[in-house]
């Protein structure tokens, strides 16, 4: 789930939408949760009973409650039982599991409290509070943060930020930013820190699906694209003055200066395909045709061996182009973004239908993701199994989400 400020939750308070019986099964039912399923203890739950979710691909804390999840590492991932007829997507448990030996902590009594007064706790992100990471460690490094403009901002006042009170609100991302606003300075920024600066230039990340299943009820036509599995990368190129710009290399969190900066790869694959791709001087072409524009940006997914796996079976570094964004419009169309990426011959993610209707059923719609990729993102390979699509609002390009196969996460063990 992605949270108001556009960071995945791993965990968060939750709602039971419906139970399910599993046939030939005495101690165990399905849970559902929005468009996830999730196996639990028979009678652990009831429909409209609250719950804290916790998404695939997470890892819990090696400490109670969690003791139970030893063998599995302590990872939650996309789990197939019963020979494979029952796919179970994360791990749900109640509030009242986390009181040990009597004692609950201070976020679960808070909920528990809000709950008996009737105030609404849906969906409220509990990552940082339980101590919740990514299942690998490599996308923990990956999709983290540029700068630890908090931390450094500790080692300048130890004194303050060892006192409790300091350390509760550091533990909650509003509180840090008020600690930040009286103690943070400009000194703290890391240069590496993604550009934000740029009103309508974002980090990429897509909601899934299955936590917004009321989409299929919006019969407006989507954009459907298959979903390219690398890792994302944002170039811009910013007019600072006549005949003076400024080019912005950028992985999904940190602004990469130079072509031999270090970065989670041991290769700087962000600059590679800057550099292959020739995006500088494409950018700086396209801004001196348009030269109204303060900045234009291309984002999309790098792609290569030595990253995640290479699902696409690349014998070269590439890069499917997904985002188009420039100072005037915003996000552009991808299907006009399309037609500018061939202009200068740019790879981009395949378009397989500019005019999809949502199905009414969400099962038909999560098989739909199922299949293999067009072989365009596979240097003509016909047999890489397919992540998933992405839709884009025909109305809205700025509103998209993901639906990522099951078949694809029960394959690479997510």
């Amino acid at each position: 789930m992605l949270n108001a400020n556009g960071v995945r939750e791993l965990a968060y308070i939750v709602k039971v939408d419906e139970i399910h019986a599993i046939e030939g099964a005495d101690r165990v039912e399905l849970a559902s949760v929005g468009g996830w399923h999730i196996m639990v203890k028979k009678g652990q739950f009831n429909p409209g009973d609250y719950a804290v979710y916790f998404e695939i691909d997470s890892k819990v804390p090696e400490v109670e409650p969690f003791m139970f999840l030893e063998p599995k590492h302590f990872k939650v991932k996309t789990q197939k039982y019963f020979k494979g007829t029952v796919i179970s997507q994360g791990l749900l448990m109640a509030i009242e599991d986390f009181t040990i030996d009597g004692k609950t902590p201070a976020w679960a009594m808070s909920i528990l409290n809000r709950i008996a007064q009737g105030k609404e706790v849906e969906h409220e992100g509990l990552t940082e509070v339980i101590g919740v990471t990514y299942a690998e460690v490599e996308d923990n490094k990956r999709k983290a943060n540029s700068e630890d403009k908090y931390k450094k901002m500790a080692q300048r006042k130890p004194n303050i930020f060892k006192q409790p009170w300091a350390k509760w609100m550091m533990r909650r991302e509003w509180g840090r930013k008020i600690m930040f606003f009286f103690f943070g300075k400009k000194k703290d920024k890391s240069p590496t820190a993604f550009p934000t600066k740029f009103p309508f230039i974002h980090k990429t990340d897509q909601e899934r699906c299955e936590n917004m299943v009321w989409v299929l009820q919006d019969k407006t036509p989507y954009i459907k694209t298959q979903k390219c599995d690398g890792s994302s990368g944002t170039f811009i190129l910013e007019h600072k003055g006549r005949n003076k710009f400024e080019f912005y290399v950028c992985s999904r969190n940190v602004r990469q200066l130079k072509p031999d900066q270090k970065c989670f790869y041991d290769d700087n694959y962000y600059w590679q395909v800057a550099i292959k791709y020739d995006i500088e001087n494409k950018l700086k072409k396209y801004l001196t045709i348009h030269p109204e524009l303060q900045y234009v940006c291309w984002q999309g997914e790098v792609c290569g061996p030595g990253i995640q796996g290479n699902p696409h079976k690349l014998t070269d570094i590439h890069l499917f182009c997904f985002h188009m964004i420039d100072s005037a419009i915003g996000k552009y169309d991808i299907r006009d973004a399309k037609e500018i990426w061939n202009l200068y011959n740019m790879e981009s993610v395949p378009i397989v239908c500019d005019n999809y209707i949502m199905p009414d059923d969400f099962e038909e719609f999560k098989l739909d993701a199922d299949g293999k990729y067009d072989p365009s993102v596979c240097e003509d390979n016909k047999d890489c199994i397919r992540e998933g699509f992405v839709y884009y609002k025909t109305t809205d390009p700025n509103f998209s989400f993901k639906n990522v196969s099951r078949k694809y996460l029960l394959k690479h063990g997510q």
